[in-house]
């Protein structure tokens, strides 16, 4: 579906790009430098995610983040992708590796969220 660009839009995923990282719609409402409520932020982001200029991340904190991931290939997009937040700085990165995992045949996996949780490599060793 063709949608209109805008310059909510547009802020929005400036923000995004700016961070490099997953972010929350707060943390995005913080850092956007025009007046826009949190309901078209999250119509925003909502529909990125529907065009696949985004990716939502459920974290195992019950927060929703969303993220442009720049350093994934198509595979890493689909079916294998998995996420890794840090407690220590509360950052949540793309997995550079695909997991892998198996099932019986009786089921059919169309969609995978999950994500680890623990100290990233950066703040492991400082």
């Amino acid at each position: 579906m063709k949608r209109r660009n805008t310059a909510t839009k547009e802020a929005v995923l400036s923000v995004l790009n700016a961070s490099g990282k997953a972010m929350s719609q707060s943390a995005i409402e913080k850092k956007i430098n025009v007046d826009i409520n949190r309901a078209t932020i999250y119509r925003v982001l909502n529909n990125y995610c529907e065009d696949g200029i985004l990716h939502r991340i459920v974290a195992d904190d019950g927060r929703q983040y969303f993220a442009i991931c720049l350093e994934c290939d198509e595979d890493r997009k689909s079916l294998h992708h998995f996420h890794f937040r840090c407690e220590k700085c509360e950052t949540i990165s793309c997995l550079p590796e695909p997991v892998n995992f198996s099932l019986s045949n009786d089921y059919i996996v169309e969609k995978v969220n999950c994500i680890l949780t623990g100290v990233c490599k950066d703040c492991s060793t400082s």
